[in-house]
């Protein structure tokens, strides 16, 4: 899957779950996430609970729904984050496009992930 078009040209919601390391979850609303060239996924983070989570364990879902049951699971690993740079300003800068204002102010982090599958979402 080519996830840079994919999430280009598909409308939806998407949904970031994390773990600690006592295995307690945690699920957050996310946007979706910058794909770059190589498809690894990048999410800018506030300091809280999803960041947190992912300090203790690097393992993650995206969920993507698009309408309906129609989306995918994404399985994802975090590779490494950064505190600044121009990856971050750029998340800076759709947030405050895309989100409520002020939301750009508390992205503390661009986190990178690697993609490790995915499958559909699946409805009953």
């Amino acid at each position: 899957m080519d996830w840079k078009v994919y999430f280009e040209n598909t409308s939806g919601k998407g949904y970031l779950s994390t773990a600690n390391a006592k295995g307690e979850v945690n699920t957050a609303v996310y946007s979706r996430p910058h794909v770059l060239e190589d498809g690894t996924f990048v999410f800018g983070m506030a300091d809280r609970l999803t960041h947190a989570n992912l300090q203790e364990n690097p393992h993650a879902i995206y969920a993507f729904n698009e309408q309906g049951y129609a989306g995918y699971r994404i399985y994802l690993k975090k590779v490494r984050e950064e505190e600044s740079g121009p990856m971050l300003d750029q998340i800076r800068e759709r947030t405050k496009i895309v989100s409520v204002e002020r939301a750009a102010d508390k992205v503390k982090y661009a986190v990178y992930f690697q993609p490790v599958r995915s499958l559909p979402l699946v409805g009953v």
